[in-house]
């Protein structure tokens, strides 16, 4: 008679799980969610099992408890151990949890995982192929992972519009990937904008005050006459983020540095 499998979490799983839980707001953490549903196939365990490790977590989360979020109260000691495995080197557990994450999905270098809370996991081609060093291959991982974690964080729309076109979003860096090595991966570290407001906030013509509202440079103002300015970010000056209730929010200090470095007073 064949052996039941192990009921007992691995590291491996453990990692790939928190992987996922970056990736879902808390209120997304159930066994109908297609992410969850597909990734728990792919390690032979239950929905509700893998919605349960994703709320136990959510327990382990500071960035939760500032919300008044409490989570599952029933983390194990090697849950804690690798929640703090992975956030304690963000720049080597985020990119080969993704890496381990996609391998469970057959994913090779010619294509992409996308997760996304509507459609679940996708794997769909990309024109490129497995042509790049190791090096580029675990910067990219890392990318791949923070754009998720960060687009789906604010629901798949544009922080400042409401924009919700996938295709025209970026994962902003609130600190700059080159000079902050250490937040690059940092959830914490990333708003949701579409490819014009990225770019203002990326040359400090807009910023986020403490209340989260937006703020524009004075750069900016003799050109607020132009429909186009006027439209995209005069319409939005003193409007907050537009966040879910449950999301994880961007790290205030980082938010103080890029008004004190970055913005164009």
């Amino acid at each position: 008679m064949a052996k039941a499998p192990s009921l007992r979490w691995t590291r491996e799983q453990l990692l790939i799980a928190v992987n996922l839980y970056h990736k879902l707001t808390f209120g997304q953490m159930h066994s109908r969610q297609p992410a969850i549903v597909a990734l728990a196939l792919k390690m032979g365990r239950g929905a509700n099992s893998l919605a349960m490790k994703l709320c136990n977590f959510a327990s382990l989360d500071p960035a939760l408890k500032m919300r008044g979020i409490k989570g599952l109260s029933g983390a194990s000691a090697l849950d804690r151990m690798v929640w703090l495995e992975f956030h304690s080197n963000l720049a080597e557990a985020a990119p080969a949890s993704e890496t381990a994450f996609r391998a469970l999905f057959g994913a090779d270098d010619t294509k992409e995982v996308e997760v996304t809370p509507k459609n679940g996991v996708q794997v769909r081609k990309v024109p490129t192929g497995p042509t790049v060093t190791m090096a580029t291959v675990k910067v990219r991982r890392g990318q791949e992972y923070f754009r998720q974690a960060v687009l789906n964080n604010f629901e798949g729309r544009c922080g400042v519009t409401g924009l919700a076109v996938r295709e025209l979003l970026i994962a902003s860096h609130i600190l700059p990937w080159g000079t902050h090595e250490a937040e690059r991966l940092n959830v914490r570290n990333g708003l949701c904008l579409s490819r014009l407001h990225d770019a203002a906030f990326d040359i400090g013509l807009i910023t986020f005050d403490s209340d989260l509202r937006l703020r524009l440079s004075k750069r900016l103002k003799p050109a607020l006459s132009q429909r186009s300015v006027a439209e995209n970010f005069a319409a939005y000056e003193g409007e907050a983020l537009q966040l879910p209730k449950d999301a994880v929010l961007p790290d205030e200090q980082f938010l103080a540095v890029h008004r004190d470095e970055v913005f164009q007073k």
